[in-house]
């Protein structure tokens, strides 16, 4: 994907600046010759701030269905200043609700699969295990096992809040 990025990006700056390259050759005295390389950079620039700021879209655009969004992450970034007018999701957090499994003896333990989006970065999956009974939660890794009674050992619960989404969500019954 980065690659097509990269290939717009530079077809959008060619293209700016072929069409005030016509415009001078049409006008020679009119427009100045700085304006060709001014139509390069605007071009490129805005046509990357467009590919990041369209980015969540086009994701969440895609997922399957049953594949909902629980969380994501915006915010200002120094190398791109634009981003303090409006921030930019660079990252969300959606979980699979078809597939997700309560535990036969503990229906208040559910487990979840977890796909991590980052931008620049490969998807993340993985699974959690959801306490809705106790309001927490703790990702699945090596070493992990649940017990027939419903209980997880080796695992490190993290809290979370009444309201936090994807506990929420997980929990939600339907």
């Amino acid at each position: 994907m980065q690659l097509f990025e990269f290939l717009a990006a530079i077809i959008a700056a060619a293209t700016c600046a072929g069409i005030v390259w016509g415009l001078r050759k049409l006008m020679p005295h009119r427009i100045p010759k700085i304006a060709v390389p001014l139509a390069t950079g605007l071009g490129l620039i805005g046509t990357t701030i467009a590919l990041e700021y369209g980015w969540y879209g086009n994701q969440v655009a895609n997922l399957p269905e049953g594949v909902v969004v629980v969380e994501h992450g915006s915010g200002k970034q120094m190398m791109r200043p634009w981003t303090y007018l409006v921030p930019m999701t660079t990252e969300f957090t959606a979980i699979d609700t078809r597939t997700i499994a309560p535990h036969p003896a503990n229906p208040a333990l559910r487990l979840v699969h977890i796909y991590q989006f980052a931008r620049w970065r490969p998807v993340e999956d993985g699974f959690l295990a959801v306490d809705c009974a106790a309001g927490r939660r703790v990702r699945i890794t090596e070493g992990m096992e649940v017990l027939p009674d419903g209980t997880l050992s080796g695992a490190e619960w993290q809290t979370t809040a009444a309201d936090d989404p994807l506990t929420k969500a997980a929990c939600r019954e339907g």
